[in-house]
């Protein structure tokens, strides 16, 4: 966990929205934005110029967040536009009884961007790279079940597991390497992050970095030819900077604030898609901190302190809703949990009960400790600053000495806490198991529960459906128990497109920033 953390300060992922990288906090390297006089490529015709956040590295193996991993990259699973999942480089599968065996066939003539064949030896080399500890890939909590891979011919993987996971096809959507650019390379510090040769629907033909990176359709890919000739993501870090982009014709597609987003609705030429997410924020409080160690009643009673509904209708502009569960969107929420409504007078009398009171400046204080805490966000997410704000007022508003305070990066090891983002679309094991698990890779702020732990394992090998939503259900009440966030809301994704621009599904619900629109980017057309 400790030299997890060390690789995301350094990590080169970034992510498709202004906000965060890996974890949740999120941080995006020095960008261009479209009032800067970048010499990105400005749209043109048979090209769709997307307002993207800034890359310092692409590898799917390695760092999670990254839409640009959809064009480039392809599984051997796939999502649809109901996130299920479905083939993608593998026609078909068969998994056997007990759980712990599944049998991938690979559909023939499949070939890397570079016209090299795919076979199941890359299949093989992908995974094991995932789960080779030099790598630190942050992703390794879906995978660390793979007892052993097969390749008993060129197009077909034989994967036996430890135990049954039923989320394991949803995380063979994860984009096959080449072995043969990269078998024997250091994966973190190969040139092939900067030069990404995949199976996806695009193929990278130019990066300037910190201004576009450009893409052409690869008339190999499995599913067809993409429509569009061309793809660029122009480098377009700020959120204000990429309505100004939209508007100045630089860019065809951005996601912008729930603000920005509201003001193209009038505007001729555009097409303003609210987008539903699985795509929560929460304040994440840092049990690496020996205050939150010695006082784990405070993020439960904190709670409910919380107005919610007013960081919806405020600072979402109503594009999303109060949040309580990290599985609230799908069919795995439980209901019956408890939500902690806001209630600020029920925290007070929380914090009294369990031996805090009020010092002669109206602040909270227990054994000679203030009741005083930082809440931090990365200051290129606007939204995030202005909710950490919301939070600060609302507990300085019951007696906490809470500030809010925006930063270039985030401190996981020492802060006290900060706006944290998280959530999938897909099996309810993903963005539970790998984040709220005592070891797993992406538990970015420490929290262990024991009873949580015992579920989350439980879960993820429990293949009848009812006895599944149980233990989910479990699990969210266990954690209402032993709060690791204070959940504050589900968060729409605002994204604006020209006119012309077709194939959008709407209703698709989106992941973590807003990732997924791009899902069937080869079945797009411009007009």
């Amino acid at each position: 966990m400790k030299k997890k953390l060390l690789l995301i300060v350094l990590a080169l992922t970034m992510v498709v929205s202004g906000a965060a990288l890996t974890g949740c906090g999120g941080s995006e390297e020095a960008a261009s934005s479209a009032s800067s006089g970048s010499a990105a490529p400005a749209a043109t015709d048979g090209a769709l110029v997307y307002a993207s956040g800034d890359y310092t590295a692409i590898n799917p193996a390695l760092y999670e967040h990254g839409e640009i991993n959809a064009l480039l990259f392809a599984g051997l699973t796939a999502h649809n536009e109901k996130n299920e999942v479905v083939p993608g480089l593998a026609e078909e599968w068969e998994k056997s009884d007990d759980g712990k065996e599944y049998t991938f066939k690979l559909r023939e003539g499949l070939t890397f961007h570079d016209g090299e064949k795919l076979t199941s030896e890359d299949v093989k080399f992908t995974l094991e790279a995932i789960t080779d500890e030099k790598n630190q890939s942050e992703i390794v909590s879906n995978y660390t079940d793979m007892e052993k891979i097969e390749c008993p011919d060129e197009t077909t993987v034989k994967i036996t597991l430890k135990d049954n996971n039923e989320a394991f096809p949803d995380y063979m959507t994860i984009g096959i390497l080449p072995k043969h650019l990269l078998e024997g390379k250091n994966l973190a510090e190969d040139d092939f992050n900067h030069n990404p040769v995949g199976a996806g629907p695009y193929k990278l033909t130019e990066w300037d970095e910190g201004q576009s990176i450009t893409m052409e359709k690869f008339d190999g890919y499995y599913a067809g030819a993409p429509k569009i000739e061309k793809v660029i993501f122009k480098i377009v870090a700020d959120s204000d900077a990429r309505a100004l982009a939209l508007e100045s014709g630089d860019v065809d597609m951005a996601q912008v604030t729930p603000s920005a987003a509201k003001d193209f609705k009038d505007k001729d030429g555009f097409n303003v898609y609210d987008m539903k997410t699985a795509d929560y924020r929460a304040i994440a409080y840092n049990f690496n901190n020996k205050f939150w160690q010695d006082h784990r009643e405070l993020p439960n009673i904190l709670s409910y302190a919380i107005d919610r509904e007013s960081i919806v209708k405020g600072v979402l502009q109503g594009d999303g809703e109060a949040a309580f569960s990290p599985l609230q969107a799908g069919e795995y929420v439980n209901e019956d949990m408890e939500k902690f409504s806001y209630d600020p007078d029920k925290a007070q009398k929380l914090l009294e009960e369990a031996g805090w009171k009020k010092n002669s400046d109206g602040i909270y204080e227990k054994d000679g400790k203030t009741l005083s805490f930082t809440i931090y966000a990365m200051e290129d997410d606007q939204v995030r600053v202005d909710m950490a704000k919301v939070c600060a007022k609302n507990l300085k508003g019951i007696g906490v000495d809470a500030k809010a305070e925006a930063k270039a990066e985030l401190d996981w090891e020492n802060q006290d806490a900060c706006i944290i983002g998280w959530g999938s679309p897909f099996d309810p094991d993903d963005h539970t198991y790998k984040i709220f698990t005592s070891e797993a890779g992406d538990n970015y702020t420490y929290y262990s529960n024991k009873k949580v732990d015992e579920i989350l394992t439980a879960a993820r090998a429990e293949s009848d459906k009812d006895a599944r939503k149980k233990l989910y259900a479990d699990f969210q009440e266990e954690m209402a128990k032993d709060m690791p966030y204070t959940f504050l809301a589900y968060v729409d994704a605002n994204y604006v497109i020209k006119d012309g621009i077709k194939g959008i599904t709407e209703d698709t619900i989106l992941g973590h920033h807003g990732v997924g629109v791009f899902w069937n980017i080869a079945e797009w057309t411009m007009e």
